[in-house]
């Protein structure tokens, strides 16, 4: 039995952020239940190149372990599935705009007058109050956020991240706060609405940078691959690919000057402590990029990783899951899809975390839309449950 494997969540989700969580939920065993328009599906089925086959990577990223039941919510009929499936769910999650579930009988109080223990999750891009009708999208956010002000070079030249990061974000916050609702509805048998937005998300994960302004008024800026309060930290040319050096304390500044044969710089009072070096990171990053470039990437590494300063090459995605398994950590999950054999054993990235007695659980891959539908309705439609 796996941690979550007596929950059933209706997830009226589609994109990224939301169907993340529910992936998530669906990994610790719950039965995820993907409730799709029968034609469009969620629109990520179409979002491609790349392609694995027939089907959006971008789609398969966050939708495995679910079952796909295909209904029109604007359909009498279904609209009826739709309401006798959130009577019986544990959890309910949907990202659509504000107002768009309580036109179908579906929003939170329409739905806790069926189903009083529910935990109800709604996620949206500015919340439900005077930002209900801005769309929600991670690149906007990443903007108007903040995000992309801290991203960059330097200031004026804004560059957003590699990663819809702030829809992983939000997805992670909105499952913390369904695990979370579940234990209250465990003690006290009361469901409760969880909410989750793009935007706050995203200022509670700037941590520092955010704090730095509410604290101290400081208001950050693009600081290409440095940080405002840690040196060095940051990007270096080597003879070959670049590499980071991540140097957290004064004893690591000191063990690397001795590494790369230049101890005098930890006696240089300009960088004797980390705020010395903040101070002055220019002149310290100029006299650390001449020694730096004098060797390769992975010399460096295999040079100062075991004297305990932390640095590395820059790898490209290949290189990073090639990392993960010379560390033996499991990066990739074998998926099969019964009866389709031209799927089976598709790699798929593993959830990162290990539990000990409740492992992630990777039952079936990203359905085809609508492949429950029939199993799902006939449960929904008969008396079982009821």
């Amino acid at each position: 039995m796996n941690a979550l494997s007596d929950l059933v969540v209706a997830d009226f989700s589609r994109v990224l952020a939301a169907p993340y969580a529910t992936m998530l939920l669906a990994d610790m065993g719950a039965d995820v239940i993907k409730v799709e328009h029968p034609e469009r599906g969620d629109e990520t089925r179409g979002w491609g190149p790349p392609f694995a086959g027939q089907e959006a990577t971008y789609f398969l990223s966050v939708n495995r372990n679910k079952r796909s039941l295909g209904l029109d919510l604007a359909d009498p009929v279904d609209n009826r599935r739709a309401h006798e499936l959130v009577r019986r769910a544990d959890v309910v999650v949907e990202n659509f705009r504000p107002g768009t579930m309580a036109k179908y009988g579906l929003a939170y109080e329409q739905v806790s007058e069926i189903n009083s223990g529910v935990v109800y999750c709604s996620i949206t891009g500015f919340g439900s109050e005077e930002g209900a009708d801005l769309p929600g999208y991670d690149l906007l956010v990443q903007a108007v956020g903040g995000l992309m002000s801290v991203t960059g070079q330097e200031p004026g030249q804004p560059v957003k991240t590699g990663v819809a990061v702030v829809d992983v974000l939000t997805g992670l916050h909105a499952m913390t706060g369904i695990l979370a609702a579940l234990r209250h509805r465990d003690a006290t048998g009361q469901g409760q609405l969880v909410e989750a937005n793009l935007l706050t998300s995203l200022l509670s994960g700037l941590v520092n940078q955010s704090a730095g302004y509410t604290l101290a008024g400081a208001v950050p800026g693009a600081m290409g691959n440095r940080r405002p309060s840690v040196a060095p930290y940051e990007l270096f040319a080597t003879a070959d690919v670049p590499m980071v050096l991540a140097v957290g304390n004064d004893r690591q500044f000191a063990t690397l000057c001795d590494g790369i044969g230049v101890p005098e710089l930890a006696r240089d009072q300009r960088f004797t402590t980390n705020s010395d070096r903040v101070a002055h990171v220019e002149e310290l990053g100029e006299l650390l990029a001449k020694r730096l470039r004098e060797r390769t990437a992975k010399e460096w590494f295999d040079l100062l990783t075991p004297l305990g300063v932390p640095c590395g090459p820059v790898n490209d995605v290949a290189g990073a899951f090639a990392l993960a398994d010379d560390l033996g950590l499991r990066s990739r999950a074998s998926i099969g899809r019964a009866g389709d054999a031209e799927d089976d054993a598709a790699e798929f990235v593993a959830n990162p975390l290990s539990l000990s007695e409740t492992p992630p659980v990777y039952r079936a891959r990203p359905p085809h839309l609508g492949e429950h539908t029939a199993e799902i309705v006939a449960w929904l439609d008969g008396d079982e449950g009821r």
